[in-house]
């Protein structure tokens, strides 16, 4: 009887992992000589042009007497600068994640009448199928929300007549749908979790079509539902902040390279969700605050200038924390000197951290801003500039919110799913040609040997 289980590496597995990364390895020197981009960047980082897209613009340059000068970060929503945006949500005091959806989908910002409909909209698409949570979210609950969160999408493919159904109005349809329940089916999945792995008490609040996005998050994961208004406020900010950043983005490219096959949106947005989940990607932010645990319990002053550099120089030398030489949420593959989102950030975090009664740790995080950009200029050739990214952030503020680890990358999901819906539309609309670039094979060729005479 075989008793070998899904989780146990043996012996023969060892061995034959060994052989399979030995033939993978290719001379690093083949990638020059072939002028190969690897990750579709240059040396400076820059991306391969794949598409073009009419959604957002990320800017971190501009052009001067035909030089690229490098610029303060800009990032534009269907033409529109991200801080007016911001902005003008703040002056009349209401939530935007709505909004800024309609926006993104539809090229235009609403009208008074056409966000009250859109928002009435979003909210009836929040209830799930009959037993669902009982059949399908209870059933099994995985460790990590994002393989939760894309079981249950690619499960509701079975409660749609029109599943595959690639028009525009059913694709709209469906993306629609899916924004909608992003956070029911998340923090199902984390009660799920919590109460059978954790032993927690189990907490399934049904959904309240009026609330807003960020404020329907708070209601379902929190015991009592309840939130102030200043923790409502800046989730919302950190949503929108998070909806959209370009075509060439690891998930969104995966959504463009997904359905230019024609697949359907379930499978669309479960392939994004994967990509996603990486910690060079949405998993960003959890290490983030991890490494700034590990510098908390480190250093016996968080004010000592010199002790934090010298923590950082460690960072860069593989002697603290993951060793992995890199100091999290510092540098982009975009934004050289600033990144908006960060800069739109740190001035709500600061509010948050006052009523949260975390000053000193905020003053932590900016002293790091600011020191970490010097002591990686000293320590390493860089070839454009480096800033704190959105990821630096957004971690912090999810732990003030008391946001469990486990859903920080969900909640990136949650926003992202705009941006990966518009982004869907904008393929299946220009009916452009299945991606597929091209790879270069360096193998030599072989003669067949048969098995008898092989050793």
């Amino acid at each position: 009887m075989n008793t070998t289980t899904y989780s146990e590496i043996t012996p023969e597995i060892l061995n034959l992992a060994k052989q399979s990364y030995e033939t993978s390895q290719i001379n690093q020197e083949l990638y020059t000589k072939y002028e190969v981009k690897r990750g579709l960047r240059d040396i400076n980082g820059k991306g391969v042009l794949a598409g073009l897209t009419d959604i957002s613009e990320v800017r971190s340059c501009i052009v001067v007497d035909n030089e690229m000068i490098p610029c303060e970060g800009k990032l534009f929503y269907r033409g529109y600068d991200i801080e007016e945006l911001i902005q003008g949500l703040l002056k009349d005091n209401r939530y935007g994640f709505e909004e800024i959806t309609y926006l993104l989908l539809t090229g235009s910002l609403p009208t008074a009448a056409e966000l009250s409909s859109f928002s009435e909209l979003l909210g009836s698409y929040r209830s799930l199928p009959t037993s669902f949570v009982r059949d399908i979210i209870m059933k099994a609950p995985s460790r990590d929300m994002m393989n939760t969160l894309a079981r249950s999408v690619l499960t509701l493919y079975s409660y749609d007549d029109r599943a595959d159904d690639i028009t525009i109005p059913n694709v709209l349809r469906q993306c629609l749908q899916l924004i909608a329940l992003f956070p029911v089916l998340s923090v199902y999945g984390y009660q799920a979790y919590s109460h059978y792995h954790d032993g927690n008490s189990l907490f399934i609040h049904p959904p309240v079509p009026d609330l807003s996005t960020a404020e329907s998050i708070l209601y379902l994961l929190r015991p009592d539902s309840k939130y102030t208004e200043l923790e409502a406020r800046i989730l919302d900010i950190a949503l929108i902040l998070h909806m959209e950043h370009g075509g060439g983005n690891n998930s969104t490219f995966t959504t463009h390279v997904v359905s230019s096959s024609g697949t359907d949106t379930y499978s669309s947005m479960a392939a994004s969700l994967g990509s996603l989940k990486g910690p060079r990607h949405g998993g960003a932010n959890i290490k983030v605050v991890r490494m700034f645990d590990d510098m908390k319990s480190v250093l016996t002053d968080w004010k000592d200038e010199d002790a934090i550099q010298a923590y950082l120089r460690d960072l860069l030398h593989k002697e603290a924390f993951d060793h992995a030489g890199l100091i999290y949420g510092m540098g982009h593959a975009v934004y050289s000197i600033s990144d908006p989102r960060a800069n739109i950030f740190k001035s709500f975090v600061h509010s948050l951290a006052k009523e949260k009664g975390r000053e000193e740790e905020f003053q932590l995080y900016s002293a790091v801003e600011r020191l970490a950009p010097k002591v990686i200029g000293e320590e390493r050739r860089i070839y454009k500039g480096v800033s704190a990214n959105v990821d630096f952030y957004s971690g912090f503020v999810y732990s003030m919110l008391d946001l469990p680890t486990e859903l920080f990358t969900p909640i990136f999901a949650m926003a992202r799913v705009v941006g990966w819906s518009a982004h869907r539309i904008e393929e299946l609309s220009n009916n452009g040609k299945i991606i597929r670039p091209a790879y270069k094979s360096v193998a030599g060729h072989q003669k067949y040997t048969p098995l008898k005479r092989r050793k």
